[in-house]
């Protein structure tokens, strides 16, 4: 299993939020650039970043600190939030980004997706999908749509998409586990795609049932932050699962 450490951003600053609420903020660390270097030092590999502003503004805004990031680390890098266009999407491609996430833009600009698999590969597009109660939200998970996860994978798949990243929204941040069932599901009925588990994941009994699942990598966030899974240990599950 991949072990993918999270940092989210907002206003230049690592935080994280409650069930994506954003007046439900916490500061993780007020340089992100610190928090990536720790990562990297711990051992780890990967890299999950998260532009909230951007998401909820639908344009990247914390572009100078993911850049810093990646010039300053040999992290490799994943990037969401806010990216809307092909141009966006090489612009972060030509500097240092390892591959990037589309989230609403999946369900509001599907074409998009399309353009982008055929120009980067579907090695370098991975389509993110957050929701609650199986139903796909958007816009910085400001809005709720009336499209299922499973219908919003499936169309996705058709287009040649093989990496997703799966966020049950009344988990993330709630250090009450993982959704098992809905991960699950979701990897069984596709088995050809790659289902990245987020939101939740709060110890390594977790990330056992997650492999259990067949899950292959997960997404560490608010774990990490608070030490239920500090990064020394998480680099060694890394490593142990190779």
């Amino acid at each position: 299993m991949q072990i993918i450490p999270a940092i989210d951003l907002k206003e230049q600053q690592s935080v994280r939020l409650y069930q994506g609420d954003f007046n439900r903020t916490t500061i993780i660390n007020a340089s992100p650039l610190a928090q990536a270097l720790a990562i990297e030092k711990a051992g780890l590999t990967r890299l999950h970043l998260v532009d909230l502003d951007g998401a909820k503004s639908g344009r990247p805004i914390n572009r100078d600190v993911i850049e810093q990031i990646c010039r300053q680390t040999n992290l490799q890098v994943e990037v969401g939030g806010g990216i809307r266009s092909l141009s966006q999407i090489n612009a972060y491609l030509t500097s240092g980004v390892n591959r990037v996430i589309l989230g609403s833009a999946a369900l509001n600009n599907p074409q998009l997706v399309q353009q982008a698999i055929h120009q980067f590969g579907a090695d370098q597009i991975v389509v993110g999908i957050d929701g609650k109660d199986g139903l796909v939200a958007v816009s910085g998970w400001l809005e709720q749509s009336s499209v299922s996860m499973a219908e919003l994978m499936a169309s996705m798949v058709a287009f040649g998409v093989k990496t997703f990243i799966v966020t049950d929204i009344s988990r993330d941040g709630t250090l009450n586990g993982p959704n098992i069932d809905l991960l699950k599901g979701l990897q069984q009925k596709y088995s050809q795609s790659t289902v990245i588990a987020s939101g939740g994941i709060r110890s390594i009994t977790d990330l056992d049932c997650l492999a259990r699942a067949d899950i292959k990598a997960a997404i560490i966030g608010k774990a990490m932050a608070t030490g239920d899974l500090p990064l020394a240990r998480l680099a060694e599950v890394a490593e142990d699962v190779g």
